[in-house]
């Protein structure tokens, strides 16, 4: 089904070993469906061998399953969506496509998109998985200046100069205050955003 909806389709079986598949490295897919079916024990410990292999470690996991077997998932299960089998070809397609786009990655002249996090540079605005972030103008304008420059570590002198402006007398904590807060605020969000010990902080590059 997802061949005729234009996929590109890789079987595996839950025993292959994945963790040090060099097809995978190179060209991982964008989502992975688990065929949980009635089976959700092994459902759970395809996920857990899923997320162990490090190219798929971040690749958005759906679990196929049966009405019946709804009731047995847990709360704490961290498939990122579900989909009921029988399929629907159209609903299989938009899941997948959703998923794929949660934890899609790009950027223009006016969006920035890390995942669940989008940074409006026109509209002043910060959404997480859609939903509105209220940041000061000092915050959006930390996560904006650190999401550009992705990869890049800046000491907090640095931040203040590029960030606050080279008038600015303010001390080193300011910038650690706003980092703490930024991370509040976006919770697992904020995760690309790393301290770097001695140095001062950085966006994680993709």
């Amino acid at each position: 089904m997802l061949r005729e909806l234009g996929c590109r389709v890789r079987a595996a079986d839950l025993w292959e070993p994945l963790e040090h598949d060099e097809v995978l490295g190179k060209d991982p897919p964008a989502a992975v469906l688990v065929e949980v079916l009635d089976q959700v024990e092994a459902g759970r410990a395809a996920l857990g061998r899923l997320r162990a292999a490090p190219p798929l470690a971040e690749v958005p996991i759906l679990a196929a399953v049966t009405v019946p077997a709804l009731q047995r998932l847990d709360p704490s299960d961290t498939f990122d969506d579900i989909v009921l089998v029988p399929y629907l070809p159209v609903e299989l397609y938009v899941r997948i496509r959703r998923a794929e786009w949660r934890r899609s990655e790009y950027s223009d002249s006016e969006r920035l998109k890390l995942g669940p996090l989008v940074i409006d540079r026109a509209a002043h605005e910060v959404l997480v998985d859609g939903r509105l972030i209220q940041l000061t103008h000092q915050e959006f304008a930390l996560l904006e200046f650190l999401a550009r420059h992705r990869g890049r570590v800046f000491s907090r002198q640095q931040l203040l100069e590029r960030v606050w402006g080279v008038d600015y007398y303010g001390g080193s904590r300011t910038v650690d205050i706003h980092v703490r807060r930024l991370r509040m605020k976006l919770a697992s969000a904020a995760k690309p955003i790393e301290t770097v010990r001695g140095v001062g902080y950085k966006m994680k590059a993709p």
